[in-house]
């Protein structure tokens, strides 16, 4: 059963949500919260799967939040009525897993949750590339963002593979399928890439080796 806490300052929004997601037998969800420091104390409290996260509320932004929930075992996912712009290019900085725009469709919302429970991005390889395109145009004096470096030298061969197929925005099951190794054995390589790269998500990591790499393979 995937544990899910919804943050969103508009009631309705929540209780749309809720209902959503309540008709999915692997999900329950275990708190609503109507601004950003309330959301990370339930998390801090419940120890929700996934947050689903507005990115705008009162008290403490959905950014802000999602970076104190860095360190914890929640995967948080941004709600946002927006498309790709800084404010999203910032959630990611912050940590977050993911994006969700709140017209998507109930089933949309649904597979969302379930994947990022896996351990997949909910954002596609055209979403990615997008971000990473964004990234490339900006000033290198615009934002916090930190120099582009090298990838990992202590990287193995399969890593970069996996590496590879997270930047282009391939699942588990699907990484699984070309590599024809086990779905787990994906799960394990996804998390020691992580830490090599000292990042805490796939988005992250996919922006890693796009910037490193320009999308073009490993050197």
């Amino acid at each position: 059963m995937i544990s899910v806490l919804i943050a969103d300052d508009h009631g309705a929004v929540r209780a749309g949500i809720r209902m959503v997601l309540e008709t999915s037998p692997d999900i329950t969800v275990v708190g609503e919260a109507a601004d950003g420091r309330v959301a990370v104390s339930m998390a801090a409290a419940l120890s929700p799967d996934i947050v689903l996260m507005d990115v705008r509320m009162p008290h403490l932004d959905g950014i802000a939040a999602a970076r104190e929930l860095r360190d914890t075992p929640a995967t948080v996912l941004m709600l946002t009525s927006f498309g790709l712009d800084e404010v999203i290019l910032g959630a990611l900085r912050a940590g977050a897993a993911g994006f969700l725009l709140k017209n998507a469709s109930a089933e949309e919302l649904i597979d969302a949750v379930v994947r990022a429970a896996a351990g997949d991005t909910v954002l596609s390889g055209e979403v990615t590339a997008s971000v990473v395109a964004m990234l490339s145009t900006m000033p290198e004096d615009a934002g916090s963002a930190p120099p582009v470096a090298a990838l990992p030298e202590d990287l193995t061969e399969r890593e970069l593979e996996v590496l590879e197929g997270v930047a282009a925005g391939k699942n588990n099951r699907t990484l699984a399928r070309e590599l024809g190794i086990a779905e787990a054995t994906v799960k394990t390589h996804v998390s020691r890439v992580l830490t090599k790269l000292g990042v805490q998500s796939r988005v992250q990591a996919a922006l890693r080796y796009t910037s490193a790499t320009g999308g073009s393979g490993a050197s």
